[in-house]
């Protein structure tokens, strides 16, 4: 077995929530906590939702909101722990550590989680405590396990839903937050479940996906899901395969059950690089995929019915009507997900404000978070509180689809800084390109290395982050730069982007844009999005477009290359 799964069988990884309050009330420093708890210590404690920052002595932690379905009590205390315990301390710039954003800042995620930062141990149980108050947890953020359970935004309200599948995401969140039996699995299992017919949840790029199928069974229609398996990104990405089951909403619980005993059975638990449940898939095939999940259910799997999704839409920004009389929700657009602690917890307690005793607060997989049920005659003002105007319902196109992962300010793995820089091209761009009015958003995704965390390859624009060698003859002359592809969509016409051109210097990326979008405005089919004109055209056009800028768009190679 590989390591990971050395230190999983040394100790159950579940152990380590102990473990956090043991070093919380010993103030261990980072030094002291691998000294008593071993190497396998820093791999254990994500089972708690916490990864080491690259900062010694400080951590990530993810709150897990499945659905990404949050009360307003419960988004308030997620926003007044940013500001109470992600504070970076003086020698690493204090509340000026990050000139876009200051301070006690939080992220949402591509997940529906929501990430803090310069978490201290010791401030650990103080944060749960408070959390435990509201029904919020940040166990199994991380780790070998069933991740954040995902969801549609919109659920119980949007206009395009088949029925409400919120109470099957909570099921089976519950089903597999603390169950020890399914905490060790070889590798991390991401599911989603959606009654939506536009699948904004993204079953085709997760383990699994439940969406909403209709079936006759015993002379009665009934509602419920049909599954798709195997989907992911990162190195190797793979869109998800059918099986031919319908899965009622009253077995969803143990259907996943039976698909994570397959894959805690027969996944590979030696090489990392190919762990993944979707390898598994691959290898076995779905139809024997299928074959073995249903020797492990132990509920009927009737065969698939019709299935009811139409089409893909991750976005819910904007001023939109709700299936309730005169209640609208309100899409706000948070570029690459971040935003103050002060400012979250401001948009809390305007949901309670202003919406009706049903107000929610919602996290949304293109990183941005919506407020509820919220009256018509309420809306305008709603709209004119301080903190929904620095996240207007009605952006360019560029920041409507900007998504950015964490990037080297804190993360161990990644190759260039994205944040910052994609609220900043987001921001440029819009002010650069015109992009034609009936096109709402230009999905641009950036991730700071291969593993895929802002999901580049589902994007019109993806970037890849490089560390790139100038074709000069100083030696010294590395810049930041990334693999640019394009093309990306999921939906009935779902494929991964194409890279088109590989290590281009990050300076040379929005003069590489403009040549783009100039030539799509001028070969534009009617009504065709670029997404699809850059299909319709041949890379090596493409390629030849972008290297028409003035900017050394091939002017690199990978460093090390």
């Amino acid at each position: 077995m590989n390591t990971t799964e050395r230190y999983k069988q040394e100790k159950h990884p579940l152990e380590v929530v102990d473990d956090v309050y043991d070093y919380a009330a010993d103030g261990l420093t980072f030094e002291e906590i691998a000294e008593r708890g071993g190497d396998g210590e820093w791999e254990r404690l994500k089972w708690a939702g916490m990864y080491a920052q690259k900062q010694s002595g400080y951590f990530m932690i993810r709150t897990k909101v499945p659905g990404g379905h949050l009360t307003p009590e419960q988004a308030e205390v997620i926003g007044e722990c940013a500001t109470d315990y992600a504070v970076a301390p003086e020698e690493y710039g204090g509340a000026e550590q990050n000139e876009l954003w200051g301070d006690a800042y939080l992220d949402i995620t591509t997940r529906q989680d929501v990430q803090k930062h310069w978490i201290r141990v010791e401030d650990v149980p103080e944060l749960w405590e408070r959390y435990d108050e509201v029904g919020l947890t940040t166990i199994q953020g991380c780790g070998d396990s069933a991740r954040n359970v995902l969801g549609c935004p919109a659920a119980g309200i949007g206009n395009h839903e088949c029925f409400d599948a919120q109470p099957v995401v909570d099921a089976v969140s519950d089903f597999f937050t603390g169950n020890r039996e399914y905490a060790n699995l070889p590798r991390k299992f991401k599911l989603t479940i959606t009654g939506c017919a536009h699948d904004c949840a993204q079953s085709q790029i997760n383990d699994v996906g439940l969406v909403p199928a209709r079936k006759e069974l015993g002379g009665e229609r009934l509602y419920g899901f049909h599954a798709r398996v195997g989907g992911g990104l990162s190195d190797g990405p793979r869109m998800a395969s059918e099986l031919d089951v319908f899965v009622r909403p009253e077995d969803a619980v143990e259907f996943c059950r039976a698909i994570a005993q397959t894959f805690k059975e027969l996944g590979d638990r030696t090489n990392r690089g190919v762990c993944r449940m979707r390898y598994l898939v691959e290898q076995l095939g779905p139809a024997k995929f299928e074959e073995a999940v249903r020797d492990r259910c132990t509920v009927d799997l009737p065969t698939g019915g019709e299935n009811l999704t139409i089409g893909y839409q991750g976005d819910h920004v904007g001023v939109r009507e709700q299936k309730q009389d005169g209640l609208y929700y309100v899409g706000f657009n948070v570029v690459a997900g971040r935003m103050g602690g002060d400012e979250f917890a401001e948009a809390a307690r305007a949901a309670r404000t202003y919406g009706t005793e049903n107000a929610s607060v919602r996290l949304a997989t293109d990183q941005n978070f919506l407020i509820t049920h919220v009256p018509e005659e309420r809306v305008d003002d709603l709209l004119a509180e301080p903190f929904a105007e620095a996240y207007q319902p009605d952006p360019g196109a560029f920041s409507r689809g900007a998504v950015g992962c964490t990037g080297t300010e804190f993360c161990n793995y990644a190759i260039i800084e994205t944040k910052k820089r994609t609220k900043r091209w987001a921001r440029e761009l819009d002010e650069r390109i015109d992009v034609p009015d009936d096109i709402e958003a230009i999905r641009m995704h950036m991730s700071g290395c291969s593993a895929s965390c802002a999901q580049p390859q589902i994007a019109d624009i993806g970037f890849r982050g490089e560390t790139v060698k100038l074709d000069t003859d100083d030696e010294s002359d590395i810049v930041e730069g990334m693999d640019f592809g394009l093309g990306g969509s999921l939906g009935s016409d779902n494929e991964f982007l194409d890279w088109i051109e590989h290590a281009v210097p990050a300076d040379a990326v929005i003069p590489a844009l403009e040549q783009l979008f100039d030539a799509y405005a001028t070969d534009r089919e009617d009504g065709e999005r670029f997404y699809e004109w850059c299909r319709r055209v041949d890379n090596d056009r493409l390629r030849t477009i972008m290297q028409g800028a003035e900017a050394p768009v091939a002017g690199g190679v990978a460093h090390g290359d």
